[in-house]
């Protein structure tokens, strides 16, 4: 259910009354962006998400402000050693990428998205506050102890932000309405321009000011960020579609599997329509061929008849039965895109480590390795428009689908673009090794090798466009196909597989360093780089194998009287 929060005017209070009513309230109007024909009553849409995105914006500002220059935070200013500081880094990219699971469990279930967002936001200044403080303000011993309490309070904030913030700005697109559904389908795009916008600046802009000028004035810059995409988000509030969280959806599913379960042994009676629990209008999706072990939730038999109250732990919807259905479809497509994100992280783990051993001079400029890498974001910001504007109405005239390619095609063109951009980068790092053998520096770990940088561009552009099909992709197939009631929890599926991808890529580093050590040495110009790319390039071409197979037999979200997907 939806509801219309009041004005900014004693915003919390206010929010935290109406976050109390029931989702059963009767007396609760309910309107829906683009159900309205009077322009006045439009809320939602376009109107509404500007102020999320903004929103957005100023956030990932804050937190590419923060992971950056992590690693030389940590071994220049804290005096950890390499490996330490690597431990660190993955510790806080894993916990960031995989607590916004448990942070929108407790969104769907109890506070609401909205809310989530306030109170994390307020969590996340208080954080970046303190680690302001740390930095600049902090002397031994406590320096260090500070730093860390005040980095995870970062990442505790960030696992209610994140999960929330896209789903509460999809929210606000309504999909029974053709025009809203469209400008749906072109939010995603804008809102990765968005997020690779804000990386992109702080990448550059803070990652200078912490190293040129001072540290704790690069962390009050990020601190500013945060206030500011707190008060960008407040002053929209008047305009959201919020949604009531409904309780815990997960005891619904274990309502079914329970159900399931005890009526394991019915079997449907040959010729005959078997009896089950429809709710009549209430019900959101129609029944599905798969799973139909499921099915035997819904199933009305002679105890469910004969008693006067239903029992929920014996009789189940069919929408409640084909939520689970959905979720049961969704761990497969997950899984299929867990090599995709080994590819994603590269370009902050050996992309930076190749452009440090080249020649960076770009005309009359010497680049860091860092500000190369930002291409990557800066491509994304260039192509979105084209492909928003040109691929998408080109494909709809000849698909007939409002978003010109169903999304599942869309995430395996990504797949399929980020073997591209591993065999690229193989040929390119071959190439640089040959050189650096021709000039003799294969023993020199700290020369630079007489070959430019924007030899690396190729890779850079073809991972930039393969974040726009990929990760757009996957972000918006977890939106979609979730359960309505645990929108939130479908962006987290999306931050728990860039998790798991990071967390498989040291895996898969720290495998091949003990099985083959003269591939990654300390000195880049001896090692072999480009025999790690074959690798990663050959195990993600049999995980689209994997992908085509599931994506081939995937049934889509159907709601009911729609026609198939």
């Amino acid at each position: 259910m939806e509801v219309e929060y009041p004005q900014t005017t004693a915003i919390l209070h206010d929010l935290d009354v109406n976050a109390g009513n029931s989702a059963d309230d009767e007396n609760v109007d309910v309107e829906k962006p683009g159900d309205s024909d009077g322009e006045e009553a439009f809320k939602g849409g376009w109107s509404s998400a500007i102020y999320i995105m903004w929103s957005e914006i100023a956030e990932r500002f804050a937190q590419y402000g923060i992971s950056s220059n992590l690693m030389l935070y940590l071994t220049k200013e804290l005096h950890e050693s390499l490996v330490d500081a690597a431990e660190t880094f993955y510790a806080y990219v894993g916990f960031s990428a995989l607590l916004p699971l448990l942070g929108a469990f407790v969104a769907d279930s109890y506070t609401g998205r909205y809310m989530a967002v306030v109170y994390s936001s307020l969590i996340y200044i208080v954080g970046v506050l303190t680690l302001t403080v740390s930095v600049g303000f902090v002397s031994e011993p406590y320096k260090k102890v500070s730093f860390f309490i005040s980095l995870y309070i970062v990442v505790l904030a960030q696992a209610g932000f994140r999960p929330c913030i896209q789903a509460l700005a999809a929210d606000q697109f309504n999909e029974d309405n053709e025009k809203q559904k469209r400008a749906k389908n072109s939010f995603f795009n804008w809102w990765f321009f968005g997020i690779a916008a804000g990386a992109s600046a702080a990448a550059v802009v803070v990652s200078y000011i912490q190293v040129a000028f001072n540290w704790w004035i690069g962390f009050l810059i990020v601190a500013i960020s945060m206030i500011l995409a707190f008060l960008l988000f407040i002053a929209g509030s008047k305009l959201y579609q919020v949604q009531i969280p409904k309780g815990s959806p997960w005891t619904a599913i274990v309502q079914v599997l329970v159900a399931a379960f005890r009526k394991r042994r019915i079997t449907p009676i040959d010729g005959t329509e078997q009896e089950v629990f429809n709710t009549g209008p209430q019900e959101a999706l129609s029944p599905t061929n798969q799973y139909k072990f499921l099915d035997k939730a819904t199933i009305i038999d002679e105890i469910d008849k004969s008693s006067e109250v239903q029992n929920p732990w014996r009789l189940c919807t069919v929408t409640q039965t084909e939520e689970v259905k959905m979720l049961l479809r969704l761990l497969p497509v997950w899984l299929s895109t867990l090599m995709f994100f080994v590819v994603i992280v590269q370009p902050h783990a050996f992309f930076v480590q190749q452009a440090a051993a080249m020649d960076r001079k770009i005309l009359a400029f010497t680049i860091t390795p860092v500000a190369f890498i930002v291409s990557v974001g800066l491509f994304v910001i260039i192509t979105v428009p084209l492909y928003d504007w040109g691929f998408v109405p080109l494909a709809r005239k000849i698909t007939n689908i409002p978003s010109g390619i169903t999304v599942l095609q869309r995430i395996g063109t990504g797949l399929v673009i980020s073997i591209l951009d591993m065999v690229v980068a193989a040929m390119v790092e071959a190439r640089r090794l040959q050189v650096a053998r021709d000039h003799g520096l294969d023993d020199e770990p700290k020369a630079e090798v007489p070959m430019n940088v924007l030899w690396l561009l190729p890779q850079c552009i073809i991972l930039g466009i393969a974040d726009i099909f990929g990760i757009v992709g996957v972000q918006q197939f977890f939106y979609e196909q979730i359960p309505d009631g645990m929108k939130s929890i479908g962006s987290a599926v999306y931050l728990s597989a860039l998790g798991v991808g990071s967390l498989l890529s040291h895996v898969l580093v720290s495998t091949v360093a003990g099985i083959f050590p003269h591939w990654l040495t300390n000195n880049l110009n001896a090692s072999r780089l480009d025999n790690f790319y074959w690798l990663v390039s050959g195990l993600s071409i049999i995980w689209l194998g994997f992908f085509l197979i599931v994506s081939n037999s995937y049934v889509y979200k159907k709601p009911a009287g729609a026609a198939p997907h």
